[in-house]
């Protein structure tokens, strides 16, 4: 057990062989973008960051989901890759493509305040995301706020996780239930330069 009462999930053998496409899934706010910065610096992985390299256009203006699905499956054809999430019209495939996808299923308090301090600190000091879009107070508290995204779509997202390790099993889907386990997996990769299999 850790720490937290959490038990830490299985961890790969540091001598299997490495894996090089690595899909990150998680609700809003759990750090799967960050995540994905860390793994990709660490074990020399491109990073493709897909609401800022698919998803949007300038003006919060959705790419259309087709092309998205193109971008997204051609930067999957490389032999080497972290996506920080899939979008659901080509998650599918990605998660099929993957050789590893890591799960940060954090409670939902924890991934609702890294929410909130995320977005308070991009909407003070306007800081571009997006693809050069920038959040703003109205946009905060409006229909389309990112804490309302995070309360509708949590449950799904949550289910999301688990529907992968059902069908992929533990051999490819690895579960970290609190951001202790992912730091603790995380300093392996660091201290060896390859993510295990």
């Amino acid at each position: 057990m850790t720490g937290d009462g959490a038990a830490p999930p299985s961890l790969p053998s540091p001598l299997a062989a490495a894996r090089r496409r690595i899909l990150i899934v998680g609700v809003t706010g759990s750090g799967k973008s960050t995540l994905a910065g860390q793994l990709g610096r660490h074990a020399g992985l491109r990073v493709h960051l897909a609401d800022e390299e698919i998803g949007w256009l300038p003006g919060w203006v959705q790419r259309d989901p087709a092309e998205q699905r193109r971008m997204a499956l051609e930067r999957a054809a490389a032999p080497e890759w972290v996506f920080d999430s899939a979008y659901g019209h080509y998650h599918q495939e990605l998660a099929a493509r993957a050789e590893l996808i890591v799960c940060l299923d954090y409670p939902r308090l924890v991934s609702l305040g890294r929410l909130v301090l995320r977005s308070l600190r991009r909407v003070t000091q306007a800081e571009p995301v997006c693809n050069g879009n920038v959040e703003t107070w109205a946009q905060l508290f409006s229909r389309d706020s990112i804490l309302l995204w995070h309360a509708r779509s949590f449950g799904g997202k949550r289910q999301r996780m688990r529907s992968l390790l059902e069908t992929y099993g533990p051999h490819k889907v690895l579960v970290f239930r609190c951001p202790r386990q992912t730091a603790r997996w995380l300093r392996g990769v660091k201290a060896t330069g390859r993510v295990p299999g």
